[in-house]
């Protein structure tokens, strides 16, 4: 595979940034802040075709995707549920036309506050929100269906949310098989299908029962079973379906699709952290970034920044420091802002909540800053134009 120019997809509490890179990943250009200053949750897109989808909101302008057919140089809305702003406009004229508000019904209510994340795969939009629902769209965007049968699982008066709420942040899809989908939800764990979405197991199941033996926390495996509140989760590649996944407490890893689940922190600075990257070709390479807990402030433990790779499926790490602040730092990186390109020898990104995005293009030995001073960073994804 040839070196190609890469897209970097930014989502932020300020609207969504558009970073494009040259063929030698040496060069970036920035526009935005895009989507009129929503918060923007999460930034996919397809390399293919040009199309760019941002999903946000929140209280006040109530959930929403917009659309980018043109690489993200014009965005149109598809307004999904109702916020605060309704309200306001259908009582004060001029503010209704100041925000172009048209009081046109929107599909799903007041249903949801927020879309968290997006996935596209097999020609299907999903979108996940908050409170934890599933959607999906057959248009590219423009009309959406719940995934009932999630919304309706046995165990959904259960679920638990996390500190950011009840939020469905995680989507992960079979290349080959369009029947097959996994999800992550805060605080309920993992669920998936194997039927395009009408039944949904969930799989938390820890291997090894012992393992739970010795953890107080609330977030901790027990029962059998590994914490509820996964972080994020991504698919190996390959045929086999092999999964990684940085939870509430720990990094874990699931070799028959999440049916069962193995430990694999041991080497790691703290069982604390949100994303975790897979190399594009090589199932046994993962990147995750510990940070130091919910009491110490969830910032890099020491206060020195660290990116964290195994190279051989988790069984041993080694922390990667060069390029990163090694004193006085204290961002977080939220879990869905760790991202990487299909190049040969492929670029890992991670976006800050201090308005960093970081890139390194050989693994991870060497890091640098390739852009700063953004609002605080919640996603980055990337697209490869290949």
């Amino acid at each position: 595979m040839a070196g190609n120019a890469v897209t970097i997809l930014v989502g932020t509490t300020k609207g969504a940034f558009v970073i494009t890179g040259t063929e030698a990943r040496d060069d970036w250009t920035v526009t935005g802040p895009h989507c009129n200053g929503w918060s923007i949750s999460h930034v996919v897109g397809d390399a293919e075709t040009g199309r760019v989808w941002a999903g946000g909101g929140g209280d006040f302008f109530g959930a929403g995707v917009w659309a980018s057919d043109d690489n993200g140089a014009t965005w149109t809305l598809t307004r999904l549920t109702e916020g605060d702003i309704d309200g306001w406009a259908a009582n004060e004229p001029d503010f209704a036309r100041s925000m172009g508000w048209t009081g046109d019904p929107l599909p799903f209510d007041k249903d949801f506050s927020q879309i968290w994340s997006l996935h596209y795969a097999h020609g299907v939009l999903y979108a996940g929100a908050k409170p934890a629902t599933l959607l999906q769209s057959h248009d590219h965007g423009k009309t959406w269906e719940k995934v009932e049968a999630l919304t309706n699982h046995p165990s959904a008066a259960d679920w638990n949310p996390g500190a950011a709420g009840l939020v469905l942040h995680t989507m992960v899809t079979d290349p080959d098989d369009p029947q097959k989908l996994w999800i992550g939800i805060s605080a309920a764990g993992v669920f998936a299908t194997e039927d395009g979405g009408k039944t949904w197991e969930r799989r938390n199941r820890l291997t090894n029962a012992a393992a739970c033996e010795g953890h107080d926390h609330p977030a901790a495996p027990s029962d059998g079973e590994v914490g509820h509140c996964v972080h994020n989760m991504m698919r190996a590649p390959g045929t086999t379906d092999l999964l990684y996944q940085q939870n509430h407490h720990g990094v874990w890893r699931s070799g028959d699709g999440g049916r069962s689940w193995d430990d694999i922190t041991g080497g790691l600075p703290s069982t604390f952290g949100f994303p975790i990257r897979v190399h594009p070709r090589d199932p046994d390479t993962i990147w995750t970034i510990p940070l130091n807990g919910d009491s110490q402030g969830r910032f890099p433990p020491d206060a020195a920044a660290a990116v964290w790779r195994s190279t051989d499926g988790g069984q041993s790490w080694q922390d990667c420091r060069k390029g990163l602040p090694q004193e006085n730092c204290y961002f977080t990186v939220l879990r869905q802002a760790m991202a990487g390109d299909r190049q040969d020898s492929p670029g890992v990104y991670f976006g800050t909540n201090s308005g960093s995005v970081f890139a390194s293009f050989d693994g991870g030995d060497r890091w640098q800053e390739i852009m700063a001073h953004f609002p605080t960073i919640l996603s980055v994804e990337v697209m490869d134009h290949i």
